[in-house]
């Protein structure tokens, strides 16, 4: 290899490839455990906008459980206690989050770099860890079959790294599980998600987190000084829609959430629109020797419930409670990454049926029934009207399935 081209090569003991919140997680509790860690990070921040940031419960508990949340909720957010919104002309309220213990009994809105920003805080305080922004990965090293690094770019040149295990936490379009084959079974997603923001005035009330109107379905997310909207359309609907004057977006925004008609005027053109292809999709085999996926780069999850972040950050917690000792102590073997999948695939599949019924029965109804008169579905009207079952669902949709408890050891 030319020398100009030969990259730095360093080692460490485990190498996790995207710094979102299952890297980041994953990092920090590895370094806490007293792991050798390496996070590599193909941005130059964290600042990414546009996307329904939520911190549930089972989040906030694993916060708590890491003696973290005080300083934690000291960052920007707003607290959701409830959830409800509109059906129609009807007023409808699904979620009470009251049921939970007080420290985490609400959902925290909260931008995903204000959340990413603090733990990369927190774990840089931690010897073992280290974190390499602008870092792009681009291949993995093989050593007979078996995944021991990987290799890519950043601002200093081309950088190789040597690693015990190697972690896709790189998303739902990962370089790391393209690069090892693995498979990728599509579980199909009806609806596309177009967000954007609108000024708020801080002094409204309406909190209402969903606004369905006859064929529209808007989500408003409380941002203090502005909302950030999700206007949900159907799948592959995008290209039609932008074909057209940014008015017509207004229009059909306004439609479905009119305390946002004073303001709809935020929305400039298209350029102040961004596009979320919405893909449910989930590996196969979540591991080959030397590397596992986990978080959005072993499932895809749909926006609906907002529950694809906090299910990576229990992706995380699994992978450290289940590897992190071994990794330090150097008895890793193989065999032992499928234990992650094992652990976190009913959790996974039982989310994704949960998000496909709702797409199927609700959203994908709606959609296609742009002059029907709305009705409220028999669900909804049983959780509106009866508080324990809204304490109920929100128990269901804060915790996750089967959530997990920090048991990852300290150093």
């Amino acid at each position: 290899m030319d020398e100009a081209i030969t990259p730095t090569r360093t080692s460490t003991s485990c190498c996790i490839v995207g710094g979102g919140p299952a890297g980041m997680m994953l990092g920090y509790l590895l370094a806490r455990a007293g792991v050798r860690v390496t996070v590599l990070e193909k941005h130059a921040d964290f600042l990414r906008d546009f996307r329904g940031d939520t911190v549930h419960p089972s989040t906030l508990r694993v916060m708590q459980e890491l003696g973290l949340l005080d300083k934690f909720m000291k960052r920007p957010h707003q607290k959701l206690r409830e959830i409800g919104g509109w059906f129609g002309r009807e007023s409808v309220r699904l979620g009470d989050f009251g049921g939970l213990p007080e420290p985490y009994a609400f959902i925290a809105m909260m931008p995903q770099w204000e959340f990413l920003d603090f733990l990369s805080d927190e774990a840089k305080e931690l010897p073992a860890f280290a974190l390499r922004m602008q870092a792009n990965v681009s291949e993995l090293v093989l050593d007979g079959g078996r995944v021991v690094g990987v290799r890519g770019t950043e601002p200093g040149g081309a950088f190789e790294i040597r690693a015990d295990l190697v972690v896709g936490c790189d998303g739902r379009h990962s370089t790391v599980r393209a690069a090892a084959g693995l498979t990728v079974e599509d579980v199909a997603a009806p609806i596309d998600v177009l967000w954007f923001r609108i000024s708020r005035d801080p002094s409204e009330t309406d909190q209402s987190l969903a606004r369905i109107g006859p064929g529209h379905i808007v989500v408003t997310i409380d941002r203090g000084d502005y909302w950030q909207c999700a206007f949900v359309i159907p799948k592959g609907g995008a290209d039609a829609l932008r074909a057209q004057d940014i008015g017509v977006l207004r229009e059909q925004v306004v439609k479905a959430a009119q305390p946002l008609a004073s303001r709809i005027g935020d929305l400039h053109s298209w350029d102040d629109v961004k596009l979320l292809t919405v893909t449910v999709d989930r590996l196969t085999e979540w591991s080959r020797p030397g590397l596992l996926c986990i978080g959005d780069a072993a499932h895809a999850m749909s926006p609906v419930g907002g529950v694809g972040i906090n299910l990576a950050i229990q992706d995380a917690v699994a992978t450290a409670n289940l590897l992190a000792e071994k990794l330090r102590d150097g008895t890793l073997e193989d065999d032992d990454l499928d234990a992650v999948r094992e652990r976190r695939l009913w959790p996974t599949k039982a989310t994704q049926a949960l998000q496909i019924g709702i797409q199927d029965n609700v959203l994908a109804p709606v959609l296609s029934g742009a002059n029907a008169e709305l009705e409220v579905p028999l669900p909804m009207r049983l959780l509106s009207s009866m508080r324990p079952l809204r304490r109920l669902f929100a128990r269901l949709l804060g915790m996750g399935v089967r959530p997990e408890h920090v048991r990852s050891p300290v150093a």
